[in-house]
């Protein structure tokens, strides 16, 4: 990673510790694990959102080692009522994995869901909320970050999950045909992932939010 770049994730992390989030950097992928490891409980109740991060980075493999109480949301033979159950359990966990579509400079994590259920559990419930990104999802600000779930991340994820939307066919969202592109504006497809969009900024709970910048380029 080149000294623009760290210069960037210091500067972001040091703006997250300012908002009350804890932040951490690991240089690369294989780290992260250790890390993690001294932020959890043998025996804690453990779950996630969905996040290619996560596999990126070893945690799912972490959690399903044993040594925790793990929610796991893809289950083999999990029928949709059970996936709900978890999804419900999540806000009385003990800790929330997830990654971030977008982290500004200014130490705000920006989200956008579909079934709502990870950002709703990122914002409420957990005891405590970890957050994993590579330093690609560093955005200067939040108009960078919209911009950036609109070309890259929702795209991205459509692909990955099959959906037909406007933005997996093309690459990009349908309201850029628009002169002005506002945040919200997308397609009209059942299968559409922008419908929740949240900025989590300054923290009451100061700490229950963790944030692992990683020094390579992960997930969408």
């Amino acid at each position: 990673m080149s000294e623009m770049h760290m210069s960037t994730v210091n500067k972001t992390l040091e703006a997250l510790r300012k908002n009350n989030m804890q932040a951490y950097f690991c240089a690369t992928a294989e780290e992260v694990p250790d890390l993690v490891r001294t932020l959890i409980n043998k025996g804690d109740i453990v779950t996630h959102g969905g996040s290619v991060t996560l596999a990126q980075t070893g945690i799912t493999k972490l959690l399903s080692g044993g040594d925790y109480c793990y929610l796991d949301r893809n289950a083999p033979g999990l029928t949709r009522e059970q996936v709900q159950e978890i999804y419900l359990k999540a806000f009385t966990s003990d800790v929330y994995f997830t990654s971030s579509n977008a982290i500004t400079e200014n130490g705000e994590l920006y989200n956008v869901d579909g079934n709502s259920n990870r950002v709703a559990a990122m914002i409420y419930g957990p005891k405590s909320v970890i957050v994993i990104a590579g330093y690609n999802k560093i955005v200067s600000d939040l108009n960078t970050a919209i911009t950036r779930v609109k070309c890259i991340a929702a795209p991205q994820n459509t692909q990955r999950l099959n959906c037909d939307t406007y933005c997996a066919k093309t690459g990009k969202c349908v309201s850029f045909q628009k002169k002005d592109s506002l945040m919200c504006d997308g397609c009209r497809s059942e299968q559409r992932i922008c419908c929740s969009y949240t900025v989590i900024a300054q923290q009451r709970h100061k700490d229950r939010i963790k944030v692992i910048i990683v020094g390579e380029k992960l997930g969408y």
